[in-house]
């Protein structure tokens, strides 16, 4: 695509319009508008144009404006309450201190479109300039109701340290990366601390390349309220009906919600199980002189289900060496006594709500740190003061088909 056959042909250069659909209604919320250019027998992307460092900064100034006129045009017929998602450079952006860019959308807030129906996707990949200038430049959009979102977030995590700074509206979330389920677990511990973090700071989250239905299940599961991908819909020249996919979302959420009630029932019936297992236990072996010899008797019953146990106090100090899963073997590791762990995620919540509630937890799945392996920890109230933590292993967690997910 040669940038001179583009700029001398702008009548062929046009919009499209990717759909967002929501969660909580199941419609088109908004649309992503996206550069295309119409050849004589196919339509191309003009993602590479604006990509290609060797073509003027000016250039795609111009493209970029005929894209963002002609799209605008169109979405004044739009509902007064649909989103607009304008991509922008940083750098492209601040060449004139966004003057021009605020002033057209303003020109068109006089024409039915308000400016906080604007979500501005600003990219940072390649900015040369400070980021403070472009900070104020943020700022000054929303004091006009402009919504700033982040894109490529879970493929770029250099922009981890500018979330703060920014504090999006919206965070977009690349599933790209997520097109099987043989996905690492790691990767998707990455895209839920994202979500977490989301929701620490007040912001929408977005999943976009969302391409199979594992994907949708899995920005569903992790607070997702807008979906962007190809498994619902492709960018169009022409805007969709709103309710397209409600059907079909209304239908694959009901799947998800049921596969998730299902879940969550066979924990909470495993914890029961783990409850009154670990009571039979306790009252077998009651008469212990040491925690080392409570353990080395559990070690008898629980050789199948746990690969470590140990004894800790409310505060989090370990009251018991480490009892460990060798291989066939267990053994005693001595220097694990004294240790603290109220640092731990959790570990002071948790021990509030077995004193409590009197009864044991099951931890979500997390990966040791010492094995690498994925693990959950069931925690046990001995009395009003110490508690039992066994760590299930990965074989155990396998045999349960709830365990893993």
């Amino acid at each position: 695509m040669d940038a001179l056959d583009i700029l001398t042909d702008l009548d062929n250069v046009i919009p499209f319009f990717q759909a967002i659909f929501s969660a909580d209604e199941h419609k088109v919320i908004g649309y992503e508008i996206l550069g295309r250019y119409r050849t004589h027998n196919s339509i191309e992307s003009l993602g590479p144009f604006f990509m290609d460092e060797g073509i003027p900064e000016e250039y795609k100034q111009e493209v970029d404006h005929v894209v963002l006129t002609k799209a605008l045009d169109k979405a004044v017929e739009l509902d007064k309450d649909v989103l607009l998602f304008i991509n922008r450079d940083a750098d492209l952006l601040m060449q004139d201190d966004g003057e021009v860019f605020l002033q057209m959308l303003l020109s068109y807030e006089e024409k039915g479109i308000s400016l906080n129906r604007i979500v501005l996707e600003i990219s940072e990949r390649n900015y040369k300039g400070q980021s403070d200038h472009l900070d104020h430049l943020l700022i000054y959009y929303r004091t006009y109701g402009i919504k700033v979102a982040i894109d490529k977030m879970g493929s770029d995590s250099s922009y981890l340290d500018r979330i703060g700074e920014l504090a999006p509206d919206i965070l977009k979330i690349d599933l790209l990366a997520l097109r099987s389920t043989s996905t690492s677990h790691t990767y998707q511990n990455v895209l839920y601390s994202l979500s977490m973090l989301a929701r620490k700071i007040g912001a929408t989250l977005l999943f976009e390349n969302i391409e199979m239905v594992y994907q949708l299940q899995f920005a569903w599961k992790n607070g997702g309220r807008f979906y962007q991908g190809y498994y619902l819909h492709y960018p169009e020249e022409q805007f969709v009906d709103r309710h397209i996919r409600k059907t079909t979302l209304r239908n694959e959420f009901h799947e998800f919600i049921s596969y998730e009630k299902k879940k969550l029932t066979g924990i909470f019936q495993l914890t029961e199980s783990f409850q009154s297992h670990i009571q039979e236990l306790l009252g077998k072996y009651r008469k212990y002189s040491t925690y080392e010899e409570l353990l080395e008797f559990l070690t008898i019953e629980l050789s199948d289900v746990a690969f470590r146990m140990y004894v800790c106090d409310e505060d989090g100090f370990q009251k018991s060496e480490n009892i460990f899963k060798e291989d066939s073997d267990w053994i005693l590791q001595s220097h694990y006594k004294n240790k603290n762990w109220s640092w731990r995620p959790y570990f002071l919540e948790n021990i509030i709500r077995m004193r409590n509630e009197k009864k044991g937890i099951l931890s979500d799945l997390y990966s040791d740190i010492e094995t690498g392996e994925t693990v959950r920890t069931y925690s046990f109230p001995l009395n009003s003061h110490d508690y039992l933590f066994i760590d299930l292993s990965y074989n155990f967690l396998d045999k349960m088909d709830v365990l893993l997910n």
